[in-house]
């Protein structure tokens, strides 16, 4: 079986690394030139909360060959546009893309490759680039259930998609769901809360949680994306907490108390990690804020849902990819305090 990740950044490198580790033969496929060259020179290493070397093959898309049967894509949706055209000589009638990009992905992914083609998943652990050939993983993967969640659009179990789980296994345990986007939906709650705030902010998730204001701006987005989840047919495979679509406008102190300790459990062990939104700011190149909290707005103006924390996501890093704004946790003070119907809930 011929195994490719398409796009090896900070996950991308990170997954190859534990495949190929695990004895797993994968090529790791990324245009940034010095990155594939230090790759090949001195191996993969992975730092943060593990550290160790692997040598693993990397190459530049021109140098692809033959047909890929698993490709896994890891490349921003931003490039989708760019990549995916040229993926498609190396793909045969029962090649499979399993796109593990943020956001809600497999729609665009299906009309270039073809549905038939496509399957997705969520990643459970989080990553981030340190330079050429190095990779920090910010999270003890000994703490997850599983590291994958992965499954077809229709919700069908099929032999392609336990074959992906099967490669995916050797990095660690991979779910096989038959509700894929309600899974996306509830990873999305986790991209567009704590990944749009770091953003925003231009802080790490320790610096998130560490801000009264921006940590309540986490339960505001994540409702938001509960509503337009349920608007749009699904049901998050884990909630906020357990209340109707109606009520959540009421002032429920305990409630949003609750929201403030699930996100601070829930990103315990991952205070130093940087969401790749906001690596991608530092690099000076553009986010994919539009395909995820974009995506909640696009949702909530289909159904009549007023989404208006992902609209202010979206507005001040648009702006921060513009220069219009500094990449400061002063953006903070940028979010309608009016629009908190809760006392911020304090540590």
């Amino acid at each position: 079986m011929k195994v490719a990740i398409l796009g090896c950044g900070a996950m991308g490198t990170v997954l190859g690394a534990y495949l190929t580790k695990k004895g797993c033969a994968v090529e790791l496929i990324d245009s940034y030139q010095a990155h594939v060259d230090a790759l090949n020179n001195s191996g993969a290493h992975i730092v943060g909360t593990v550290d160790f070397t692997v040598p693993v093959k990397a190459i530049t898309p021109d140098q692809m060959e033959g047909i890929y049967d698993i490709v896994f894509l890891f490349t921003k949706q931003t490039s989708n546009e760019e990549v995916l055209p040229k993926l498609l000589p190396y793909l045969g009638p029962n090649s499979t893309v399993c796109t593990l990009q943020n956001g809600v992905p497999e729609p665009f992914v299906a009309n270039y490759v073809g549905k038939e083609r496509t399957v997705g998943g969520t990643v459970l652990w989080g990553a981030t680039f340190m330079e050429p050939g190095v990779s920090e993983l910010t999270q003890d993967l000994s703490r997850n259930d599983h590291l994958f969640e992965i499954g077809e659009i229709d919700g069908s179990i099929t032999p392609r998609i336990q074959a992906v789980a099967d490669v995916l296994n050797f990095m660690g345990h991979t779910k096989v769901s038959d509700s894929l986007m309600a899974s996306r939906w509830g990873k999305l709650i986790n991209n567009a809360c704590m990944s749009g705030m770091s953003a925003a902010c231009g802080c790490t998730f320790g610096g998130v949680l560490d801000n009264d204001i921006a940590r309540a701006c986490l339960s505001y987005l994540g409702r938001e994306v509960k509503l337009c989840c349920e608007a749009a047919g699904y049901q998050l495979p884990t909630l906020l907490h357990e209340q109707s679509p109606e009520t959540l406008d009421l002032k429920d102190q305990a409630m949003f108390n609750a929201d403030q300790e699930m996100f601070l459990t829930m990103y315990s062990d991952m205070r130093t990690a940087k969401a790749s939104m906001l690596q991608d700011l530092e690099k000076k190149k553009l986010t994919e804020v539009k395909m995820i909290n974009g995506y909640v707005c696009q949702t909530g103006d289909k159904y009549g849902i007023d989404t208006p924390f992902n609209d202010k996501v979206v507005e001040v890093v648009s702006k921060i990819e513009k220069g219009e704004l500094p990449l400061s946790m002063d953006n903070v003070n940028l979010f309608d305090r009016t629009l908190f119907t809760y006392d911020l809930y304090s540590i």
